[in-house]
């Protein structure tokens, strides 16, 4: 197993780790920033969330620097974004600072994609990101980055910066996947 591989799986490995410190009510004090109340517990699972994230990137800077680009990283590395974005965003659900139809979007956007990638797969295509999808990753990630770090440093000046951005990472969401199915509508039209 290469590298690029290996940082994936660390990334699949992080997000039961991110999920216990965003639910196990450990006896830890919580810590105030500007007057914004954080739970030093939530604090330490959105390090580890912005460590994980960073990982994606890693991971892809080394497959194409030293032409590491493996079938199995091309499954694997898009499986540990949705993993890991499903979990932030559930988490957020959970505490009430996102609504849930706006994840819902995200979320079946996603694992429609993922849908009409398997079957491109299952006929020998591999279908690339495009641009537009890379951009509503951009605005997911750091959606879910403010949002899981409450907003700090715009809490203090009142601006819902973390629900602006997830505005965005919507409208992106469902721009990105019309155009997705309509420049790979050839996998239904051949797989039928």
């Amino acid at each position: 197993m290469n590298l690029p591989n290996k940082i994936t799986l660390a990334r699949i490995f992080l997000i039961p780790l991110f999920m216990i410190f965003m639910f196990v009510p450990f006896p830890l004090d919580d810590l105030s920033v500007g007057g914004v109340t954080i739970p030093l517990a939530h604090l330490i699972g959105a390090i580890i969330f912005l460590i994980a994230a960073g990982t994606d990137w890693l991971d892809g800077y080394y497959a194409r620097k030293y032409h590491l680009v493996t079938n199995f990283g091309k499954f694997l590395d898009p499986l540990a974004d949705k993993l890991l974005v499903t979990a932030a965003f559930l988490s957020l659900v959970e505490w009430n600072v996102v609504p849930a139809w706006m994840v819902i979007i995200i979320l079946s956007r996603e694992f429609a994609v993922t849908g009409i990638r398997l079957v491109a797969a299952a006929d020998g295509e591999v279908i690339a990101a495009s641009p537009l999808g890379k951009w509503k990753t951009i605005f997911q990630m750091l959606a879910i980055i403010v949002l899981l770090f409450y907003n700090i440093p715009f809490a203090f000046i009142g601006w819902p910066i973390g629900m602006i951005l997830l505005w965005i990472a919507v409208i992106l969401t469902i721009i990105s996947g019309i155009d997705y199915f309509i420049k790979n509508k050839h996998v239904f039209t051949h797989s039928m």
